[in-house]
């Protein structure tokens, strides 16, 4: 079940990669003409400035009101066991079977009631949720069929024709259940969603911390898309960039992230080179340098978390503290930022033009004191419990690590295909590779006979931490650079 969960989460960073386009597109549009949103009193701009916004912001908005069609694909394909256009087909087609039969008009008709007489559930059933349900009966049926034969008379419908055809009925089937099991579904989720909005900055602020627990599972996809998305109908993110203004304030389940990965990562790092061995911090200087950057500028932090997470994951739970307690204090201020993928400076910039923005000027504010707090708490916990984050390795595991490969040079061009090579040295060849993925900072890899991997090959220059969620699995710790990594693991297994 982990391993599906994972998998799923994987593939979710298909669709989510197209966010930040979006966001790109509709910040420039609002910096060019805030009134396309019904932003008054900003400042006027010329005529074709405000054409040109609004182009740029009906392109953006086509991708953020439709993600739920994009994740239904995007799943689709990323947990297909072949990279073929008929998972994706498979995933639209259960998308439209369920969303066609689910909605109001035809409940409507099939109980033989007006419109309005039904319950409101259904009138939310083009949801990320659903997407993703039907990206994973699409994946499912394109797995399950996609060498289908049948007989000589129906021959043309054989393989990979037949899983569009197997998807619409079992769609139907899926439609029926959630007949029943959606308004009860969706009921309770917004029972949820709606007693953490109840609490207010706090409710915020268990959020953040439920969001980054969940994390090193790639189970806090479940949690964002009942505030971030239409689950719940709570939508904060789509909310924030349509310009729709909510009663507990836009932005909120957004907002408390930015001083945290903006400016209390790249503290948190600094404390962590700060208490490495003296003779190690130029090793490990690249690695929190480029950790803090990341998280900075764009908001991603598997690169900085993954460091340290494994070696100390009690210092991990005081970080996801830390999360919780900065979003309370910071959306109980008179201050509101969205973002389109993530909470970096990137993204705070461009929604700083945004109708629902407020005050973002004051991230930089609170962001100051928030750094100091993370290096405090960073510097007190790994002196006090003598934590092994890195550059405080036993000299026995740094040597370990440097003999299993050495430093390469960015510029060297064989970079990659010496990571990839070392790592699967460290599996235990090619032979024991059942598959192979990544996920934004990790190859996810299944063996076949755990017992030959040696995960001390697997470390070196490249390679941020080794996690092992099952026998059989292995996650390698690659940072941004592991789509790179895995273009040349795939060539070496071929």
């Amino acid at each position: 079940m982990l391993k599906t969960l994972q998998r799923l989460g994987k593939s979710l960073m298909l669709p989510v990669a197209c966010l930040p386009i979006a966001g790109i597109l509709m910040g420039i549009g609002y910096l060019l003409a805030p009134s396309a949103m019904g932003a008054t009193g900003v400042y006027a701009t010329a005529p074709w400035m405000v054409t040109v916004g609004t182009f740029l912001i009906d392109a953006g908005g086509a991708l953020i009101n439709n993600m739920a069609i994009l994740f239904a694909i995007g799943v689709a394909v990323g947990m297909a066991n072949e990279r073929d256009g008929a998972s994706a087909l498979a995933g639209l087609v259960a998308w439209l079977v369920i969303t066609t039969l689910l909605s109001t008009t035809t409940v409507a008709a099939l109980m033989g009631v007006e419109a309005t007489a039904v319950d409101p559930a259904f009138s939310h059933t083009q949801t990320q949720f659903i997407g993703i349900l039907a990206g994973i009966i699409g994946a499912m049926c394109f797995n399950r069929f996609k060498d289908l034969k049948l007989p000589d008379y129906l021959a043309f419908f054989s393989g990979r024709r037949a899983v569009a055809i197997v998807t619409a009925l079992i769609s139907l089937v899926v439609s029926a259940i959630l007949f029943v099991v959606w308004p009860l579904l969706y009921n309770a989720l917004v029972l949820i969603g709606t007693s953490i909005v109840s609490l207010g900055a706090v409710g915020a602020g268990i959020y953040a911390f439920l969001n980054k627990i969940l994390l090193p599972f790639g189970l806090h996809h479940a949690i964002n898309s009942v505030f971030w998305f239409d689950v719940a109908g709570i939508n904060d993110l789509t909310n924030f960039w349509s310009g729709t203004q909510t009663a507990y304030g836009t932005g909120m389940y957004m907002t408390g992230f930015f001083p945290c990965m903006m400016f209390g990562i790249p503290a948190a790092a600094y404390a962590m080179y700060r208490q490495s061995k003296p003779e190690r911090r130029n090793l490990v200087k690249g690695l929190f340098v480029s950790a803090a950057l990341c998280a900075f500028l764009t908001g991603v932090t598997e690169p900085f978390e993954f460091a340290f997470l494994f070696a100390a994951p009690g210092l991990y739970v005081a970080y996801a503290a830390l999360y919780g307690i900065v979003t309370t204090i910071t959306v109980s201020l008179p201050v509101r930022a969205g973002f389109s993928f993530s909470a970096g400076a990137i993204d705070l910039f461009l929604s700083s033009f945004t109708p629902c923005a407020e005050n973002t000027w004051m991230i930089i504010l609170i962001g100051i004191p928030t750094a100091i707090v993370f290096f405090l708490v960073f510097t007190f916990a790994i002196r006090r419990f003598n934590l092994k984050t890195p550059g405080r390795e036993d000299d026995d595991q740094t040597a370990a690590a440097s003999d299993a490969a050495p430093a390469l040079s960015p510029e060297d061009s064989a970079k990659y295909t010496a990571i990839a090579s070392r790592v699967l040295v460290g599996l235990g060849g090619k032979e024991n590779v059942a598959s192979c993925e990544n996920c934004i900072t990790r190859l996810r890899i299944e063996v076949k006979n755990p017992e030959k991997v040696d995960e001390e090959k697997l470390k070196g220059d490249g390679v941020i931490g080794v996690m092992r969620p099952s026998p059989e699995a292995i996650q390698v710790i690659c940072g941004t650079q592991v789509q790179q990594v895995e273009n040349e693991m795939e060539k070496l297994l071929k």
